[in-house]
């Protein structure tokens, strides 16, 4: 008769005895948490969290007026008070309106599509570091932050865009096929801004001045967009260098294409060359260069 002893736990552990930790974890499926994932994985997660991206959106357009007493009405009238700033200043002032048609639809119409970049861009910057308690206590991609916020200003401008279409119509615009145009034109925008927005939250969470710096470097850009006039008329005799540079800016891209949509007496001959190729370059390298971008640095938001 013979009997049989339960093995020590010293002599369970005998066999993973002179094993490196990183073998110890290939063994029994361990993994680094919070590694950043492969590009295709990390697609389809954030892809997962698609109604998170929304639902989060949308609260946050809800809660951002909720202390102001006209609400959410203020989505509007701030880019119309900034309109009527620069109609004063430009306009009337430095007399930017002289040659150009219907001056009012023109100048709003530049407005809101360059606000809708400018404030994706700077609420990506602060995507992360503005959030880095949800970042911290939940495990999801950090892609979700700065998408959620270009939705956010998406939201924002298609509520504008009832203002503006409505500009359009009182000064003697009437609906056609070419307003149309305006649906590609800001979809190209939104995968633009995403991208930007990305971009700019990895920028942001390790450079904590930026989001001070931003405003001067978006009031520049906002000067050289053709807001408050007409490039391809302030553009006849400039260097062939500079003409270039201002015609393939992404925000005046944007802007002309808007116009060109919804403006009858803004013509394809305002248009640069190649304008939809470059609208949908700009779109693809903001986009792409930008996810990629912030996904790189995926594991190092939320921490030190």
């Amino acid at each position: 008769m013979s009997l049989h002893l339960d093995e020590s736990p010293a002599a369970r552990l005998a066999p993973d005895q002179g094993l490196s930790a990183q073998e110890l974890a290939a063994k029994y499926g361990l993994a680094v948490s919070g590694a950043r994932p492969h590009l295709r994985e990390y697609v389809r997660q954030l892809w997962a969290r698609r109604h998170f991206v929304t639902a989060y959106s949308r609260a946050k357009v809800h809660a951002q007026y909720t202390q102001a007493k006209l609400g959410q009405l203020w989505q509007v009238m701030t880019p119309l008070l900034n309109a009527g700033v620069y109609y004063l200043i430009f306009g009337l002032l430095l007399g930017t309106s002289r040659g150009v048609d219907d001056y009012i639809p023109f100048l709003v119409t530049g407005v809101f599509i360059f606000t809708f970049t400018q404030s994706s861009v700077l609420a990506g910057v602060k995507a992360i570091s503005g959030n880095l308690g949800l970042i911290r206590a939940l495990h999801f991609p950090r892609a979700s932050m700065p998408v959620s916020t270009t939705l956010m200003q998406l939201q924002q401008l298609l509520m504008s865009m009832t203002v503006l279409i409505t500009i359009v119509i009182m000064w003697g615009e009437v609906p056609r096929l070419s307003w149309l145009l305006a649906i590609p034109a800001l979809l190209l925008q939104s995968i633009f801004n995403a991208g930007m927005a990305m971009a700019m939250a990895r920028l942001g969470s390790k450079i904590t001045d930026l989001a001070q710096l931003m405003p001067f470097i978006l009031r520049t850009w906002m000067y050289t967009s053709g807001v408050m006039y007409s490039l391809s008329a302030k553009l006849g005799n400039a260097p062939h260098i500079v003409k270039l540079l201002l015609e393939i800016n992404p925000a005046a891209v944007y802007i002309d294409l808007m116009r060109f949509a919804l403006i009858d007496s803004f013509t394809s001959a305002q248009l640069p060359s190649h304008v939809w190729v470059m609208a949908a370059g700009w779109a693809l390298l903001a986009g792409v260069g930008g996810f990629i971008y912030f996904w790189k640095a995926e594991e190092e938001y939320g921490r030190g």
